[in-house]
């Protein structure tokens, strides 16, 4: 299995960080791409460097290489994940203007009938926004805002984290058991 793993420039590059080594420890191949304001947010808002992803990855791509193999629909892989996915990523992909690779490889998911999940970190939203994401919905897109549930008992932001990605996981099909799943009352 390829995952391309796209970080974009909202905050929440948290759960991107942790997606990435839950993918290198289940022996997943990952292509990543970063944005610019990405990069920005991961020197804000993490503990680690832009190095320590692309090395969680087997393959990096600068966002404007569009020349990249991960812009054609002949290259395969099964599917995208951004995360996070700023507004203007989401409308840019709502709307089919590929200006650079991260909305390129999300165009090519779309069109090939594979996997994208786009995981917004905004609110609260507009109505363009809920209009862009019904538009990829219906498309076959998965809009999966990074909302953490609370029925596990969470006692970390690492434990809210992990709910998120595991369930990413879970879309994705990779048998995880990183959070305490619903069980009833």
């Amino acid at each position: 299995m390829k995952v391309v793993v796209c970080i974009t420039g909202a905050s929440g590059v948290c759960y991107a960080k942790r997606l990435l080594e839950v993918l290198r420890d289940k022996g997943v191949e990952v292509s990543l791409i970063v944005s610019e304001s990405g990069k920005k947010v991961i020197e804000h808002e993490l503990d680690v460097d832009l190095d320590y992803l692309i090395g969680l990855s087997h393959e990096y791509y600068e966002n404007s290489d569009l020349f990249s193999p991960l812009a054609s629909g002949s290259h395969i892989f099964h599917s995208v994940v951004v995360i996070p996915c700023s507004m203007k990523t989401l409308s840019a992909v709502a709307n089919g203007y590929s200006s650079n690779l991260i909305c390129r490889v999300c165009d090519v998911a779309i069109k090939e009938k594979r996997k994208l999940i786009l995981m917004p970190r905004e609110m609260p939203l507009s109505s363009i926004h809920l209009e862009n994401m019904l538009k990829l919905s219906k498309l076959g897109t998965i809009i999966m805002p990074p909302i953490p549930a609370f029925y596990g008992k969470p006692k970390t932001v690492n434990d809210m984290v992990d709910f998120v990605v595991g369930r990413i996981l879970d879309i994705l099909g990779i048998p995880n058991d990183l959070f305490k799943r619903w069980g009833g009352i």
